[in-house]
């Protein structure tokens, strides 16, 4: 009997997952992943930490190395192969081997495309310079890392003041250059409401990031290939390091050209099975869609806890199963220094765009009783629909202890609670990790 075989294009988080999952389900199918870069199975969210000097060393954000996917799991991992073309109809994909310079058909029975996504590089003057970087891989981590390592830098701009702009704001802080944050929205962090993101941006200019908002990125100037500066709408800021934070685009222009149907954000369009369009091609992680819970809408979010439960649920379907991805209500928290950032659901632009009408609620509380060593400050922000008072979304703004209590808040999403449930559930307390009354059931109770 012929052994069923399987396909990965893309070797980190949702590829892998599956992968994984399958072989521990089918141990006698082939299974072969293609990865395009010199990497796989990589704690891309970790970069940040390594650029800063935090984590010593590249390799401990390496999960698993190939030679242990094909030693421990018989799972043929081939970095440095990039799949340029799927022809459906004969059920292959052709193949680049990047080292060697050639090229080959690999036949495939079920075909996973976990392809990722890609920075934003906006199209303007001088955007090729060397020593402009977004990050996306490993490697994009690693190339920061070594052009600061081997220049003499002392301006760094960053443009987009999302996650990883935050995040690499904290890193270039911490290699003692002088950060510049450039963004067009009002205040950073668009994903939470203007009023919390104002808290951050008046945090990091304390902390000595120059910010720049309402500005609008024009061009790059340069000089012998490596850039000198940003110029905006406003005015001309020096920069020998600039990095891309202006978001992600789902790397799908393999799928579209396999005829592979699209949807949110241009994502592949998958359902809760993780099935595409196309018999036999899966899709996860990145470049495919998700379910919102909250706006009952398909989203797209580049997140490595959404890629990888894709990839478990892509896996177990391959393999015979009948999992079904449940869906997402937008949780992510990041840190600066000792400001910690979280959000979960829908903000108010979000709930304006679905006509959904809704109240809101902002407090300011302690992280701890008052009289504790070590209490700090945490603005909780809570959204709930008007008419049944059902929570829809939550952002949380803080110092040490703040940001992780936004998993309870998920979690009371997902469940479709109230303010009124949510206020009267039965948490723990006591004086070293909370107030009697928990922050986030502070500000459910101002809705009762």
């Amino acid at each position: 009997m012929t052994k069923r075989k399987l396909v990965v294009i893309g070797g980190d988080a949702a590829g892998m997952s599956a992968a994984s999952k399958v072989r521990r389900m089918q141990n006698e199918w082939e299974i072969v992943v293609f990865e395009r870069g010199q990497y796989a199975s990589y704690a891309a969210c970790g970069m940040p930490y390594y650029i800063a000097g935090m984590v010593k060393s590249a390799d401990q954000l390496i999960a698993r190395k190939p030679e242990e996917f094909r030693e421990k799991q018989n799972i043929d991992l081939r970095i440095l192969h990039e799949v340029v073309e799927i022809d459906s109809d004969k059920k292959r994909v052709r193949v680049r081997n990047l080292k060697k310079e050639s090229e080959f058909w690999e036949s495939y029975d079920d075909l996973l495309i976990a392809t990722g996504a890609s920075p934003v590089r906006p199209e303007v003057a001088g955007i090729d310079s060397k020593g402009i970087f977004g990050l996306s891989s490993l490697q994009s981590g690693l190339d920061v890392f070594e052009y600061m390592r081997d220049h003499r830098l002392k301006n760094a701009v960053i443009v987009g003041g999302g996650y990883i702009g935050i995040e690499m704001a904290e890193a270039l802080l911490e290699r003692n250059l002088k950060v510049t944050m450039l963004d067009m929205a009002p205040e950073v962090m668009t994903t939470m409401d203007p009023d919390m993101g104002k808290l951050i941006s008046k945090y990091m200019r304390e902390i000595g990031v120059d910010l720049y908002l309402n500005e609008k990125l024009d061009h790059f100037e340069f000089k012998m290939g490596k850039v000198t500066g940003i110029v905006t709408d406003k005015r001309t800021l020096d920069a020998n390091l600039v990095i891309l934070g202006i978001g992600t685009r789902p790397n799908t222009s393999l799928a579209l050209k396999a005829g592979i149907a699209l949807g949110a954000k241009d994502a592949i369009r998958i359902n809760k099975k993780m099935e595409t369009s196309v018999a036999n091609i899966w899709a996860a992680g990145d470049c495919a869609e998700s379910f919102h819970l909250v706006s009952k809408q398909q989203v797209n979010i580049a997140l490595g806890t959404v890629a990888n439960k894709h990839g478990l649920i892509a896996g177990e379907n391959i393999s015979g199963g009948s999992g079904e991805f449940p869906g997402v209500v937008g949780t992510a928290i990041t840190k600066i220094k000792d400001l910690e950032i979280s959000r979960t659901g829908l903000n108010e632009k979000e709930l304006k765009d679905l006509c959904i009408p809704y109240k809101t609620s902002t407090i300011i509380s302690s992280t701890l009783p008052g009289y504790y060593p070590g209490a700090a400050e945490i603005s909780v922000k809570l959204l709930i629909e008007k008419t049944s008072g059902r929570l829809l979304g939550g952002q949380i703004v803080g110092k040490h202890g703040a940001a992780k209590r936004i998993d309870t808040l998920a979690t009371a999403i997902t469940a479709r609670m109230t303010a009124r449930d949510f206020a009267f559930l039965d948490l723990s307390y006591a004086p070293p990790f909370s107030p009697v009354w928990d922050p986030l059931q502070i500000a459910a109770r101002t809705f009762l």
